[in-house]
């Protein structure tokens, strides 16, 4: 099986929003805040970031202005187990994974109790099942992920991976992986430990095209299975 590290959701850089969700660092409970939607979608299928109000509610965080009445690329899709890519990404995705391999999907998040620090941490899984074009899923389906609602040409390289329903979803409370060192946030330097390295150097986990694959991705599901996390098929 191989392992690929995936970062997603909400982040300081413009294409990320500009802004992180929220994680209580003393539960490991968070929201999760996807993108914002910068391409045309399908009448109907916005995902408007105002229905996270209530959630982040709960955590005594309100949306910053400036995305309160834009829409999320919602993406992973925890509703739907799905996740799409395009461009390097989509195609790394293509290239390197297969139905039976592992994503595990992380984002860096807000810590409200102890601002501003950041936490980076998996916030959800998918084992693989199957992989589709973006552009073949048909009118009826259209709902099931973030880039099967946009307006796409015929020609648009998307692709949207499945995850296999018993073992894939979003962890009811995050797993803390990441620290700051060397200018960077990279994997813990006793994860590296437990895991073994990462295709990125020194573990690299900030935002890139290249997406980091575990070398001896063995280890880190031993340390998955310890862990026990907790699999919601729900965004929030």
């Amino acid at each position: 099986m191989n392992v690929m590290l995936i970062r997603v959701a909400a982040d300081l850089s413009r294409g990320g929003g500009r802004w992180n969700g929220p994680v209580d660092s003393t539960t490991n409970e968070f929201v999760y805040v996807a993108i914002p939607e910068n391409s045309l979608v399908h009448a109907g299928f916005e995902r408007p970031y105002s229905k996270l109000e209530p959630v982040l509610a709960r955590f005594g965080v309100v949306l910053p202005d400036h995305l309160r009445a834009r829409n999320m690329h919602l993406d992973p899709d925890f509703d739907h187990l799905t996740y799409g890519d395009a461009g390097q990404r989509g195609q790394q995705i293509r290239e390197k994974l297969r139905p039976g391999d592992l994503m595990l999907f992380y984002s860096g998040l807000r810590d409200i109790n102890q601002l501003p620090r950041l936490v980076y941490a998996i916030i959800g899984l998918f084992e693989i099942e199957s992989f589709i074009n973006a552009v073949d899923v048909s009118e009826r389906d259209r709902d099931i992920n973030a880039h099967s609602r946009r307006v796409l040409s015929r020609e648009a390289a998307d692709v949207i991976v499945k995850g296999r329903p018993e073992r894939s979803g979003r962890l009811e409370r995050c797993l803390p992986i990441g620290e700051y060192r060397h200018r960077a946030y990279r994997l813990k330097s006793q994860l590296i430990e437990e895991w073994g390295h990462l295709s990125s150097r020194d573990g690299y986990i900030q935002r890139s095209v290249r997406l980091p694959v575990l070398l001896d991705p063995s280890r880190c599901l031993r340390w998955i299975e310890r862990k026990q996390p907790i699999l919601i098929r729900a965004n929030n």
